[in-house]
């Protein structure tokens, strides 16, 4: 493997998935390195010697480690600008896209964490999402605009938070409403979404297989 070989390490079902929708979404070529979560591959020293988190998503690029959903969306998004998945530097929408993209691990996967794990929120003026309904809302009310978050275009935001609620409603973490219900049904209905799904999904019941034959 060369290089500049984009390389994703992966697991089904896991934060990863969203990185291999925006890769197909990109039509670049990459390779992908699956690991079992189930068994423990994830804490294993060769892939925490480049993730001491064992946290995925994680990408491997030019030598570098690029790690975090974030970073990894922006990252992938930035290195192809032809494929118009990310407004450029002097867009007018830049600063929105950059925005979105950050408060998703900013604001909105702290206080879902600590809805799910029933944590009391602390002081509105140290906690970094003030409270979940004034988190909550202020993304809902973005979403409700236009068909996507900057406007008639999806861009790579828009693949992010499309999986983030899609899984979010799943396990009744947030509460929709027909405004968001339909911003994800635009992202998953997109053929690289489907084709990544379907995949991922056969990765983890071959997964489940061959452990429960070695059980």
């Amino acid at each position: 493997m060369s290089k500049d070989t984009i390389l994703l390490y992966h697991a089904p079902q896991t934060r990863g998935t969203g990185i291999w929708f925006l890769l197909e979404e990109l039509g670049v070529p990459y390779e992908m390195k699956i690991l079992n979560l189930k068994k423990g591959e994830n804490q294993e020293p060769e892939f925490l010697d480049i993730n001491p988190l064992g946290k995925f998503p994680t990408l491997v690029h030019n030598g570098m480690v690029i790690t975090e959903q974030v970073a990894c969306y922006l990252y992938l998004a930035d290195l192809f600008p032809e494929k118009g998945l990310a407004p450029g530097l002097n867009d007018p929408k830049r600063g929105a896209y950059l925005r979105w993209m950050a408060y998703q691990g900013s604001s909105f996967e702290p206080a879902v964490v600590d809805r799910a794990l029933k944590r009391e929120p602390g002081d509105p003026s140290i906690m970094p999402y003030r409270s979940f309904e004034q988190m909550q809302s202020t993304l809902f009310d973005q979403i409700a605009k236009a068909p996507y978050l900057l406007g008639e275009k999806p861009y790579a935001v828009d693949f992010f938070w499309g999986m983030t609620l899609k899984w979010c409603r799943q396990f009744g973490m947030v509460d929709t409403n027909p405004a968001v219900d339909a911003y994800i049904e635009r992202i998953i209905s997109r053929p690289a979404y489907i084709n990544v799904e379907q995949q991922d999904q056969k990765l983890a019941e071959d997964q489940a297989a061959a452990q429960a034959e070695t059980a």
